[in-house]
């Protein structure tokens, strides 16, 4: 009886080690979303030029970047997850020293509602990435997989936006590696895998 007891205790441990953990991975993909969210709103409301959104989207990427090098092994360490909200919060420090330069940005122009198109699939990208965290349909190396996608998709549109302005061809280039991006999170979320 003792060692069924045990057993189960340890099991529940378990579970409730890798739930937390679980929690942690959809925690900082919910920053992200946050952020994006918040660099998407300054496009719309010309509180970011395209350009600053550029260099924002450079500092995102180099946060997903750190997510995915820390989920490479399917856990976040406390260190990791001190650095990655160490960088989250220089981005949001940057996100709000840019929102309130003074330099405005022209919402209506054709490179920001480019720049916005791309920026609100990042938040939709980043959405189903922390559903599936949620959900159990992600593992944390999947996520961390992912994340190194959005890494990429960020610099994409940092690249793009770097003179201050997204044109046409940058746009499409952006869009396909967005669509690949779709597709990988559809097929890690409807694998066999499961948390």
């Amino acid at each position: 009886m003792k060692n069924i007891s045990r057993l189960l205790l340890a099991v529940a441990g378990t579970f409730i080690f890798v739930g937390a953990h679980a929690a942690d991975t959809a925690t900082e993909v919910q920053r992200d979303t946050n952020q994006q969210t918040r660099i998407e709103q300054g496009l719309q409301n010309g509180s970011l030029t395209t350009k600053e959104a550029g260099r924002l989207e450079q500092d995102e990427s180099r946060v997903d970047r750190a997510q995915a090098n820390a989920e490479r092994n399917g856990n976040l360490s406390p260190a990791e997850k001190t650095r990655i909200q160490r960088d989250q919060n220089q981005v949001s420090q940057a996100i709000n020293r840019d929102e309130t330069n003074g330099a405005r940005g022209n919402p209506n122009s054709a490179s920001s509602q480019r720049m916005q198109a791309d920026v609100q699939r990042n938040v939709n990208q980043d959405q189903r990435i922390e559903n599936g965290v949620k959900s159990g349909a992600l593992t944390n190396r999947e996520a961390g997989k992912l994340e190194r996608g959005q890494a990429h998709d960020d610099h994409l549109q940092a690249r793009a936006a770097r003179n201050g302005h997204v044109g046409g061809g940058e746009q499409r280039h952006i869009q396909m590696a967005e669509n690949h991006q779709s597709n990988r999170i559809y097929n890690k979320k409807h694998n066999d895998v499961v948390r």
